[in-house]
């Protein structure tokens, strides 16, 4: 226990320098840790999430993706490092009272309806009771609001913990994995609320390990391994420029003419193809260049780099070591 106060105390004070800026970002993150024992779920994490951003924090079960967003709503406290959510330390009313959340499966009154866990939870926040109907309404729940809670299947418990957070009209949005259990049409449904919702300028930091959404939604991604941040940039900048696939005859003289305009790190050998790393702007100056050499082209095709191909690719790099698991 005293361990505990101790460890609150100083995440509490050294929190302090972040909370002088006029307007802080919503979220602001500097070598946020959290151990049990031996195991390191949270190690050195250090990321922003910005106003009217979509930032997705990617990474495989385990991870610590969960943790750390305990962390950012006082669940939990940290071992080491700074923390400010609007522009308070994590856990303090003044940024409670701003921030919704749902960390986790939501856990609500069983044998009470849709719409009487949503009313109990206004009444608690000091929140208008006409602002139940409007997050039922926004996460398609509205036909479904005088069922009890207990029957609903797993996504529809999803839709609830979502509207729960969005009670108070938040102007940060803390979702995990929010799309857990949807059908497709629930799943594109609840994209097109978080996007609206970042678009009215609201921060939504939202974990997942779903590629395909996070490529199609957020605005920055953040990849996190074994409870550290491996690399963060918009979509994107992960997936790099991409590059040309190239069916060329002679292979030979076809890959030194393109070492010869671009770089030998930037061409590689694929069997009977060349792969050259070029932005769309550099394909027609990569033909032109080949034909101008008396080379046969067969077939000139763009490829892009999925951020499916960037995730594999970073978790093949991190493999080799022990993980941190994520405490649930």
């Amino acid at each position: 226990m005293k361990a505990s106060r101790e460890s609150r105390r100083a995440a509490s004070s050294d929190t302090a320098p972040l909370a002088r800026t006029h307007r802080p970002e919503p979220v602001r993150v500097i070598g946020l840790t959290k151990r049990y024992g031996d195991v390191v779920a949270v190690g050195g994490l250090t990321l922003t999430v910005r106003r009217g951003e979509v930032y997705g924090f990617l990474g495989p079960n385990g991870a610590g993706k969960t943790t750390t967003l305990r962390m950012l709503v006082g669940l939990v406290s940290p071992t080491a490092g700074l923390a400010e959510v609007l522009g308070a330390t994590p856990g303090a009313p003044s940024s409670l009272a701003r921030i919704g959340a749902m960390v986790e499966t939501p856990a609500l009154y069983p044998y009470l309806s849709g719409r009487d866990n949503l009313t109990l939870l206004a009444m608690q926040a000091g929140v208008p009771r006409r602002r139940v109907q409007e997050v039922l309404e926004a996460v398609g729940l509205a036909q479904r609001a005088r069922d009890r809670f207990v029957t609903y299947s797993l996504g529809m418990k999803q839709r609830l913990g979502v509207a729960a957070a969005l009670l108070k009209d938040p102007e940060l949005l803390l979702l995990d994995e929010p799309t857990n259990g949807l059908d497709p049409i629930g799943v594109a449904e609840m994209r097109t609320l978080i996007r609206r919702l970042g678009d009215e300028g609201k921060a939504v930091l939202l974990s997942s390990h779903q590629l395909g959404e996070v490529e199609q939604l957020c605005d920055r991604v953040g990849v996190i391994f074994r409870g550290r941040l491996v690399t963060e940039g918009t979509v994107q900048e992960l997936r790099g420029r991409g590059g040309v696939l190239i069916r060329a005859t002679p292979l030979d003289r076809a890959e030194t003419g393109l070492v010869a305009l671009l770089g030998r790190d930037r061409v590689t050998v694929r069997g009977d193809s060349l792969y050259a790393e070029a932005d769309p702007d550099e394909v027609a100056s990569i033909t032109r260049h080949l034909a101008s050499d008396g080379i046969d082209l067969h077939e000139v095709r763009r490829e892009e780099r999925s951020l499916e191909d960037v995730f594999l690719a970073l978790n093949a790099d991190q493999e080799g070591g022990g993980r941190a698991d994520d405490v649930t």
